[in-house]
């Protein structure tokens, strides 16, 4: 799997946590509608979809039948469709899966890739900014998870609220120029443009893994941390891969899984290999802040929370997550 390092300055820090920041990063988007286009979901999913209801936004997996991510994905359920927000590099393989999977006579797909896009906020002032113009009610807080449906100025969206593990405060999707013309709006509002950077440093702080990164093709869901992050259902009943999820879940777990590293220095990194007494995992993400490295890597279970090791050739510590937020600059 690849390695991704990025670097954020204190002001831009600032901005991502406590400000308010859209990001329209490179994804997928598909629409699937039919009268079988939710229970056949559902029988593919990780989550639940029935169960929360209609208007609701839900994080899962798309499995191979042993039980491997073949894509991770947000999907909004809506009275009448149900919206997937896909990594762009899963696209590919949501498309085949889907035409695979879905019965043509109950589920069709819209692929609206080259037409959609998704904009991700980010920041505690990210509600108020939504509300000023008019995107979203005023507070009181939108429920974790609503999806609703908003016009501005003629334009249509879905304002879907992330969950509480989220790494982001709202997620905006329609049609390409729909959302170009939020953006403006919002950033006539205060909300600053952000670029892919931002997106990786919010999802590494909230410790969320990355298609190509921490997921790789042989990656189980709870080796990315898929139950803390409220990714998987044990109680939907069937799903394709679950038989392989059930059984770690109930009778055993994995032999790696998804850790926070924290390093002592910010001297250059050698490589990505993670030891103790011996090769223990890989480094995938790092951010460096301006006074402190944190990473995401995949590390074998023997190596616990507060170990140190040697990560990329420097020293770090295993670490919980999510991140503490860096501490507010003075």
């Amino acid at each position: 799997m690849a390695t991704l390092s990025i670097r954020l300055d204190r002001s831009r820090v600032e901005r991502l946590l406590r400000g308010a920041v859209s990001v329209v990063h490179p994804g997928a988007t598909f629409r699937v509608h039919g009268p079988g286009a939710l229970d056949c979901l559902q029988g593919l999913l990780t989550n639940d979809l029935v169960a929360p209801g209609a208007n609701q936004l839900v994080y899962g997996a798309l499995l191979t039948p042993k039980g491997m991510i073949v894509v991770d994905l947000w999907v909004s359920r809506r009275p009448a469709d149900l919206i997937l927000i896909v990594p762009a590099e899963g696209h590919q393989q949501t498309v085949e899966l889907l035409q695979r999977s879905l019965p043509p006579r109950l589920a069709t797909v819209e692929d609206l890739s080259q037409s959609w896009s998704a904009m991700w906020l980010y920041g505690d002032h990210v509600e108020g900014a939504l509300a000023e113009t008019r995107l979203i009610h005023a507070p009181p807080a939108v429920e974790p998870g609503a999806v609703t449906e908003a016009n501005l100025l003629g334009v249509p969206v879905m304002v879907a609220a992330g969950s509480a593990p989220a790494p982001f405060k709202f997620v905006l999707t329609g049609p390409r120029d729909a959302i170009a013309q939020v953006g403006i709006v919002l950033a006539d509002n205060g909300v600053a443009t952000g670029d892919s950077d931002d997106y990786h440093a919010a999802r590494i702080l909230a410790g969320w893994p990355a298609l190509g990164l921490e997921i790789g093709s042989k990656t189980l869901p709870q080796e990315v941390r898929f139950e803390s992050l409220e990714g998987v259902s044990y109680t939907k009943g069937c799903f394709t891969g679950q038989e392989t999820v059930s059984r770690v879940h109930f009778r055993g777990r994995t032999q790696r899984e998804v850790r926070g590293l924290d390093w002592s220095d910010l001297q250059p990194l050698d490589g990505a290999e993670i030891h103790g007494d011996r090769l223990l995992g890989e480094v995938h993400s790092v951010l460096v802040l301006p006074d402190r490295r944190i990473g995401l890597g995949t590390v074998r279970r023997e190596a616990d929370v507060g170990d140190a090791v040697l990560a990329g050739g420097r020293e770090a510590t295993i670490v919980p997550l999510p991140f503490d937020p860096p501490v507010q600059a003075a």
